[in-house]
Formats: C-alpha cells, sequence, structure tokens
C-alpha cells in the first residue's frame, strides 16, 4: 500500500514516509492510493479492540517497515475500552474518551507516538523529531500525553489564547520536559496557518526533522478508522441493521475516518455532520459553494474551526458533490440549544454530556427513525466550567484525568506569526 496526495503533484510515498513528514510536498494531505476490502470475519474473530484494530490496519500498513510491529503498536495504543451502549430506541452511544487524556484523540495520538517511536529505531538521523501540533483543545492534551517523556522526540504545541476550557489548557501546559506550549493570541486558524507555515520554513526544515500530530498527518487519522469499522460490525451484529454515525465536526479528521471506514466495506450506512454556529460545511451542503471563513468562539471550543483542513480529503473521495451528498448530512447546533441539550442529558438519558457530545445527540434528536450512533468524543469533566453549572452537581474527572491536573503548568505566550515562533523552534 502507498499514499498519494490530495492534489496529485508529487509520488506515491509508503505509510512511514507519509507518517513522518505529515504535508506532501506540493501542500496536500496524503491518503491512501486505494481503499482495500477488509474481510469483516476476520475483523469479527479478534478478541479484543487492539486485536481488530490491527486487522483493519494491516492492509494500509502492507509492505511497510512498521507492518512487522503492528499487532505490539495496537496493543500499547488501544489499551483501555471502546463501549458501544444503547441509550434508547434506535440509538446507541460509542464512547471515545476512556483514554488517558479523556478524548478520543487519544486513539490517534498514541498510534502516531507509537510508531515514530518504533521508526526511530532504523532511523539514520539522529537529529530528534520534533512533532508540531495546533490544537482547538483535545488533539494537543493528548499528543502531549502520548509523547510525553519519549526519547529523540520533543512537541511543540500551539492553541488559541482563551480558547480551549481550563482543564483542557491544563492538559497542554503541564508536561514540561520534551514539550512545550505555546498560548497564541489568535484563533485555531491562525495555529494552523502558523503550523502549516512552518512546514514550508527553510530554516525550521534544516534545523528539525518537522512532523505534524494534527489530523493532517496520515499516522493520526487511519488509526480512528478502527473504531467506526469495529463499532459498525458490533452494532450491525446486534441490531440486524447498518448504521448511521453522528459525529461531532470541527477540523474533519474524525469525518473522514469514518468516510474512510465506509469506503473499506464496514457497515456505515450515512455519517450527519454535527457542527456548531461555525458554518462553512453545513453552509457548503445547502449551497455547493465551500466558503471557509473566520472561526466564532462556542461552548463547543474543540469544532470552532473556520477553515477544517480535512475537507480536502474528502474532495478528493468524493470528486462529485452528488456522491458526497448520499452517503452525508450536515446539521448546525447553537449555543443556547448546547445548553438545553445538557441540562436534560441527566433526566433524558440518565447521562452528563460534554458540549461536543451534546451537539451530536441534538443532531440525532432530529434525525429520523433508522439506527444511529452518536459518537461521544470527550469526557464532560473536561468542560467542568460549561457542563456544572447547567446540570446542577459536580463532574470528577476519570481516575487519570485527575491525576494530571495535579501537575504544574509553565506556557509561553507569542503572536499569531511564524516568526515569533520560529526562534523557539530552530533554537532549542
Amino acid at each position: 500500500m502507498r499514499f498519494v496526495s490530495t492534489r496529485g503533484r508529487v509520488p506515491a510515498v509508503p505509510f512511514t514516509h507519509a507518517l513522518r513528514h505529515g504535508l506532501a510536498p506540493d501542500g496536500g494531505l496524503y491518503v491512501p492510493e486505494r481503499f482495500p476490502t477488509i474481510d469483516r470475519a476476520d475483523v469479527e474473530a479478534a478478541t479484543t479492540f487492539a486485536g481488530a484494530a490491527a486487522r483493519v490496519l494491516a492492509p494500509f500498513l502492507s509492505g511497510d517497515p512498521l507492518e512487522a510491529h503492528l499487532d505490539r503498536l495496537c496493543e500499547r495504543a488501544f489499551d483501555f475500552p471502546v463501549p458501544l451502549t444503547p441509550i434508547g430506541e434506535s440509538t446507541a452511544l460509542l464512547e471515545l474518551f476512556h483514554g488517558p487524556t479523556a478524548a478520543f484523540k487519544d486513539f490517534g495520538a498514541r498510534f502516531l507516538a507509537e510508531s515514530i517511536e518504533a521508526n526511530e529505531t532504523e532511523c539514520a538521523d539522529a537529529r530528534p523529531v520534533t512533532v508540531l501540533v495546533a490544537t482547538s483543545g483535545d488533539t494537543g492534551g493528548a499528543v502531549a500525553a502520548a509523547f510525553a517523556g519519549r526519547r529523540g522526540t520533543r512537541v511543540v504545541v500551539l492553541y488559541p489564547k482563551g480558547g480551549v476550557s481550563p482543564r483542557q489548557e491544563h492538559q497542554l501546559t503541564c508536561w514540561g520536559g520534551n514539550v512545550r506550549a505555546f498560548a497564541v493570541r489568535g484563533t485555531f486558524d491562525d495555529c494552523q496557518r502558523m503550523a502549516k507555515a512552518a512546514f514550508a520554513d527553510a530554516a525550521i526544515g534544516h534545523a528539525c526533522r518537522l512532523t505534524s500530530a494534527n489530523s493532517i498527518n496520515i499516522g493520526r487519522l487511519l488509526p480512528q478508522v478502527t473504531y467506526y469499522a469495529v463499532a459498525a460490525l458490533a452494532h450491525r451484529r446486534a441490531t440486524g441493521s447498518d448504521p448511521g454515525f453522528v459525529v461531532p465536526t470541527g477540523n474533519v479528521g474524525n469525518v473522514a475516518a469514518a468516510f474512510w471506514a465506509k469506503r473499506t466495506g464496514f457497515p456505515l450506512r450515512r455519517v450527519a455532520l454535527a457542527t456548531n454556529a461555525n458554518r462553512p460545511i453545513v453552509d457548503w451542503f445547502e449551497t455547493g459553494e465551500w466558503r471557509p471563513r473566520p472561526s466564532l468562539k462556542t461552548l463547543a471550543n474543540a469544532m470552532d474551526v473556520g477553515d477544517p483542513s480535512n475537507m480536502e480529503r474528502l474532495f478528493h473521495l468524493y470528486p462529485e458533490r452528488q456522491a458526497f451528498l448520499a452517503d452525508a448530512m450536515a446539521r448546525s447546533v447553537d449555543d443556547a440549544t448546547i445548553r438545553r441539550t445538557i441540562a436534560e442529558g441527566p433526566a433524558r438519558y440518565g447521562r452528563v454530556w460534554c458540549p461536543h457530545t451534546a451537539t451530536a445527540i441534538r443532531v440525532r434528536e432530529d434525525l429520523g427513525p433508522e439506527e444511529w450512533v452518536v459518537v461521544a468524543t470527550a469526557h464532560p469533566a473536561k468542560f467542568e466550567t460549561i457542563v456544572e453549572p447547567l446540570v446542577g452537581r459536580t463532574v470528577e474527572p476519570p481516575p487519570r484525568l485527575a491525576e494530571v491536573l495535579k501537575r504544574p503548568t509553565e506556557v509561553t505566550e507569542i503572536g499569531p506569526d511564524l516568526a515569533e515562533l520560529r526562534p523557539y523552534v530552530v533554537g532549542d
């Protein structure tokens, strides 16, 4: 298996190359050159999630140096539960927040960290790998946790100052050592723009082996295919129906993984993109005009993205708009509705939702009687300042998150300009 750029102007490369470099040289995003048909029975025969995940990923790593390490990579990366739980008639909840940072980003971040570490044992270049990540909340915390203390790598985290929850910010800034956090005076889109510019910067390229830990990196996105594949099979086995998936949507990496699972033959009926007040995706569905714009600040901050990078992968996957519309839909949910959905959660479902999961729950409530799986992307304790006043009680963090919140923090504030970041990256 090889990977090609969405822009089609550079040769195909192995998985390890795509993982190491993040962006393709022509500025495009790496995607599989083809989508294999995976044996469902083989995946269902696995006795653990990690085992099933390895079987889902095996065709994508075929012929790559990491192929021999795949079972171990999955065992180490996916060492936490992935429950699929009915929460009402024709609705199930896929809980993706049981990893160490209580968010779905743990799947991709931990697999990426394990993959880079395994690859480094066979790399002759002695320079450390610099992992650059722009985050609207959960990505940076998951990447920092996954790479903290690993020899031969350092992490640079960019996040919008004032644009993440207090507990998210703590997870970004509490690691020290090989992890450095920068609060950018701007939006997530500014952080993402700076990260992309860094890959094109000659001084940084000379000083560092730079790679991305955002979902632009194939090593972050590809492992997310696994939970869609496994959940779709489990839901079909339990109900006899192919489920649709309602996915909280920001930079569209999680959604792209769902479509990739569908393209490889797993039984996903349809994908509903649940967005907050940032409407570029919804407007494209309604008008056919792709018009990125500055992001708006909302309660569901991890989805505050005005120019989602991974739409490029979806446009590549679906060159015909009508085919895309047949497989997907998009809905926008405002802050007032997110608040109401969180407040109603305990009485209606016996659950407390994070703002992102609440967005998806609300979209599900507007859909028809078909079978749907709602993707729960983060633990509500990460957003206690929003959630607790709405539900009228304390939401305790899970034990691993509670331990992280005891660590001291350190952060550097910079403006939204690569020139301010460059000395820290080149000079470290």
